[in-house]
C-alpha cells in the first residue's frame, strides 16, 4: 500500500502559479475559488533575511481533523495512498471541516459541498502525476510513495533538510518543503 506525499523544493519555486492554473483547469474549479495557492514567507532581520516562496494546498494529513469532525463521513481517507478526499454526494456543506483544517485548505463549492485538493487521485490512479506537478517549469514539485525507499520523494527527504507547515497542530502533514 502506497503512502502518497508531495515534496516541494523551496529553492526552486519562483511563484509562477502554473500549478494553480493547472489545478483549476484539470479539476474545473469555479472562478473565484482555488485548491492551491502561492505564499511568500520572509524570515530573519535586515540585513540577513531570507525569502521562501512555496505552493500550498491540502496537506493530506495522516491525522486529519477534517475527517474526524465530519458528521456524514463525506470527508474520508482514500484506501489507496492515504489521500484525504470529500465525497460531494455525502457532504452537507456544514463547514465543520473548514473550521477544523489548520491550513485553510478547503472551501464550499458553489454547488454546496466542501472541496479541496485531491492530489489529482484520478490522474495518479492512471499512472500520471498530479496536474500541478506535471506542469511545474522549475521542477520544484515532486510526488510519490514515501514508503518506497527508492522513490524520488524518499530520496529527496533523505538528502535535504525539510519542514512541514504547522507541525504543532499534530496533523502529521504529508507535504514537505525542502529548505
Amino acid at each position: 500500500m502506497a503512502r502518497y506525499i508531495m515534496v516541494i523544493d523551496t529553492r526552486r519555486c519562483v511563484g509562477c502559479m502554473d500549478c494553480v492554473v493547472a489545478c483549476k483547469t484539470e479539476n474545473n474549479i469555479p472562478e473565484g475559488y482555488t485548491r492551491d495557492w502561492i505564499t511568500e514567507t520572509v524570515r530573519g532581520k535586515f540585513p540577513t533575511t531570507s525569502l521562501e516562496i512555496r505552493t500550498e494546498r491540502c496537506n493530506h494529513c495522516a491525522n486529519p481533523p477534517c475527517v474526524s469532525c465530519c458528521p456524514t463521513g463525506a470527508s474520508h481517507v482514500h484506501e489507496r495512498g492515504g489521500v484525504v478526499l470529500v465525497n460531494k454526494e455525502e457532504c452537507i456543506g456544514c463547514k465543520a471541516c473548514l473550521a477544523a483544517c489548520p491550513y485553510d485548505a478547503r472551501y464550499i463549492h458553489p454547488d454546496g459541498y466542501a472541496d479541496k485538493c485531491t492530489f489529482c487521485i484520478h490522474r495518479v490512479e492512471k499512472g500520471q502525476l498530479p496536474a500541478c506537478v506535471s506542469v511545474c517549469p522549475t521542477r520544484c514539485m515532486h510526488f510519490g510513495d514515501a514508503d518506497d525507499p527508492s522513490s524520488e520523494v524518499s530520496q529527496l527527504l533523505a538528502s535535504r533538510p525539510q519542514h512541514t507547515l504547522l507541525p504543532e497542530a499534530g496533523t502529521k502533514p504529508r507535504i514537505y518543503y525542502l529548505t
